[in-house]
């Protein structure tokens, strides 16, 4: 018992010992009255890491007598699945078996697919968690035939009688009598953003350092980055990786890129990057977006810390290409029109086959013929301006000479 986890040790077996999560397992949550009600369906908990979403999974799988299996999507494999699903030829008319997917958000569309039969059959009951928004992650066929329930950030509050537990523990433990003032229990679910998990390992370690008292100084002997990495500071290292890519400094974009992933930032990182190659490097390095593509899916199938490779190289490809912002700022101003409520009318030779007069392009020399497509309201008007690179200044070139 040396070598186990404090967090797990002290592991809630009942819903009165998970913290923060009121509105889902305190006597009038959702989840809690459901299972009271002798139902229980298939869910998606998502929210922060560190919430108790594991631990509810157990507390559920405990009460309703099913055979509890665990898979982590970053490591597990279509074969893992059959494997659970193969001991439903055992189980089935029995109580059936609620398989719990941690990070689902890392299967694919095909791994997600192999549920649906045993889901809809009553074999399998699945919960599965993720840090991010199911709706960009889980398939559409999964969701359908799931609850959703977010895990909220866990206040220092709500922290205070897990570190007090952990106190406690450590102390009979060990055979010593330390303490630590609400004060310092406070500073601690601080620091850990919300994180029962890394409130437990800060408690513990500074448990370890200190004499007879715990004070803020021992937690502070510790690195608390990663307790500290809320929401402010996400947007902040997405925003520094993406300015340094702007701004052509690939050793800046390598750091915050690092920092990020770090983190635990794999997907919102894979977001920003492509985000950064149409945004910024767009039509100068049109490329650079299916370059970039490939890196972010070669990541999300290898998971850290070998992702941190093709996204390296996404981001010093992206920060050391040609830059142009000439596509956002022609859809930015074509948007400011419409939204103005210009172009209503748009040109009946460009609507249905049975208006007459299009003309079309390819019947012509050079595959291009003069005729009306912007709404008369917006004649002469020019959204896109060509960048001052090679790529745009060539094909600028290209059709001016084709349009005379």
């Amino acid at each position: 018992m040396k070598n186990a986890q404090l967090a797990d040790l002290l592991r809630p077996e009942d819903f009165d010992g998970i913290v923060g999560q009121d509105h889902l397992f305190g006597e009038r949550g959702v989840v809690r009255r459901m299972l009271v009600g002798g139902r229980i369906t298939n869910m998606i908990f998502y929210g922060p890491p560190g919430t108790g979403k594991t631990t509810a999974a157990s507390i559920i799988a405990k009460q309703s007598g099913m055979t509890f299996r665990k898979l982590n999507a970053t490591s597990a494999s279509l074969s893992d699945v059959k494997d659970v699903i193969s001991e439903t030829s055992n189980l089935f008319g029995a109580d059936g078996i609620l398989l719990y997917l941690d990070e689902i958000q890392y299967f694919n569309r095909k791994q997600q697919q192999s549920l649906l039969e045993y889901m809809e059959d009553g074999r399998i009951t699945l919960i599965a968690s993720t840090t991010e928004n199911p709706h960009f992650f889980v398939y559409n066929a999964i969701l359908s035939r799931s609850s959703l329930f977010e895990f909220k950030t866990v206040t220092p509050e709500a922290l205070h009688p897990v570190l007090r537990r952990a106190l406690r523990y450590l102390n009979e433990e060990n055979g010593l009598e330390k303490t630590a003032s609400d004060e310092v229990c406070r500073y601690i679910g601080h620091c850990a953003r919300g994180d029962v998990r890394h409130s437990i390992v800060l408690f513990e370690n500074a448990y370890h350092t200190a004499d007879s008292e715990i004070l803020k100084e021992h937690v502070d002997s510790f690195d608390t980055s990663v307790g500290n990495f809320n929401d402010d500071t996400h947007y902040d290292l997405l925003s520094c990786l993406q300015k340094s890519i702007r701004g052509s400094d690939p050793d800046a974009a390598v750091f915050y890129l690092a920092k990020l992933l770090q983190s635990g930032e794999l997907l919102s990182v894979c977001r920003r990057l492509q985000v950064i190659a149409s945004e910024d490097v767009g039509l100068a390095y049109p490329l650079a977006a299916v370059v970039t593509r490939s890196c972010c899916e070669s990541a999300k199938e290898l998971g850290m810390p070998e992702a941190q490779i093709p996204l390296a190289n996404a981001a010093i490809l992206l920060a050391t290409s040609p830059k142009s912002n000439a596509a956002d700022m022609a859809v930015i101003a074509a948007t400011e029109a419409a939204k103005a409520g210009k172009g209503i009318n748009v040109p009946l030779h460009l609507q249905s086959p049975l208006f007459k007069g299009y003309k079309y392009p390819h019947d012509y020399e050079n595959h291009y013929v003069a005729q009306q497509y912007l709404p008369s309201d917006l004649l002469g008007t020019r959204f896109y301006q060509p960048g001052p690179n090679k790529t745009e200044q060539a094909a600028a070139e290209y059709w001016k000479k084709i349009k005379g």
